[in-house]
């Protein structure tokens, strides 16, 4: 059977609101303060649909390279036959969120200039390198006795009840 292939096809549960959160964005949204270089996530509220990207950019992370009024100008990577292109979008404020993937980045290197300080000050090295698990230690498993006696079971030998 022919199907449609239009802007908003196969999006019924891409596009859809969560329970009980239908209805228009939060005025927060609005005053979201972003900057150029930030990095954001494109995802569409569907109840707002001037400014919504297209589907294939829901849920992407890229960076923002123009400020508007009331869109932003956003940098994401598409993979299109085989290759990255960069492509560079508008998309209105509602459908933006911050991201949250230099989080852990900015972590670290807060830890690591404290650790780098700490070391200055008492005069020692410090390894700021990220390492991977090591393996477990060894160790010697306790005899199921308690009292360090090897116990033998034996099976025992076959008898027909018959």
């Amino acid at each position: 059977m022919p199907h449609s292939f239009g802007v908003r096809a196969r999006t019924r549960h891409m596009f859809a609101k969560k329970f009980r959160k239908h209805g228009m964005p939060h005025l927060s949204q609005y005053f979201l303060p972003v900057k150029v270089g930030d990095y954001v996530d494109i995802f569409a509220d569907p109840s707002i649909h001037k400014g919504m990207p297209h589907k294939h950019y829901h849920g992407r992370t890229g960076v923002v390279f123009n400020v508007t009024k009331s869109a932003v100008g956003v940098r994401v990577n598409k993979f299109v036959n085989g290759r990255i292109l960069e492509k560079r979008i508008h998309v209105r404020i509602e459908h933006i969120r911050k991201s949250k993937c230099q989080k852990e980045i900015i972590e670290r290197v807060k830890s690591n200039e404290a650790a780098k300080k700490a070391a200055r000050e008492g005069g020692e090295q410090v390894n700021l390198k990220r390492s991977a698990k090591a393996p477990k230690e060894g160790y010697f498993l306790a005899a199921p006795g308690g009292d360090g006696q090897i116990t033998t079971i034996q099976p025992l030998p076959f008898s027909d009840l018959l």
